[in-house]
């Protein structure tokens, strides 16, 4: 258990798990600290974020979405084929966020493949809020 190859490999992986933990939490943060800022932008409360279901509801209203869009949510998500089309959901939502804010489908595209950017981006940009017809 002496030998330095060991230790030095040991010491390598806790350094590179510290490190994506680091990342992790950071973007964690930045993304919690986004969605709180598009929450205030459409008129909801910020820290509606911070607590699971109720974050889901404020979603909802902050996309223009009915009432049941909440219950797909949390039904759906029961079951593999449910995990799926919790994801197209998800993508639905993304599309729909940018929307709100009155983005272009290219934002749209770097909303879906890219949202550690974009999100922040549609935070801290100017863009404004705007009730959609439906």
């Amino acid at each position: 258990m002496n030998d330095p190859v060991v230790v030095g490999g040991f010491f390598a992986i806790i350094i590179a798990y510290l490190v994506f933990v680091m990342i992790s939490i950071t973007i964690s943060i930045i993304m919690l600290i986004s969605y709180w800022k598009i929450n205030t932008k459409a008129g909801q409360p910020g820290w509606a974020v911070l607590i699971p279901f109720y974050s889901l509801y404020i979603q909802t209203k902050v996309l223009q979405r009915p009432k049941y869009w909440f219950w797909l949510y949390l039904g759906l998500s029961i079951t593999i084929i449910g995990l799926l089309v919790v994801m197209v959901l998800a993508i639905m939502d993304l599309v729909r966020l940018a929307q709100v804010f009155g983005k272009s489908d290219g934002f749209i595209v770097g909303l879906i493949l890219m949202p550690v950017i974009f999100i922040p981006i549609l935070a801290f940009g100017n863009s404004q809020y705007q009730y959609l017809e439906n």
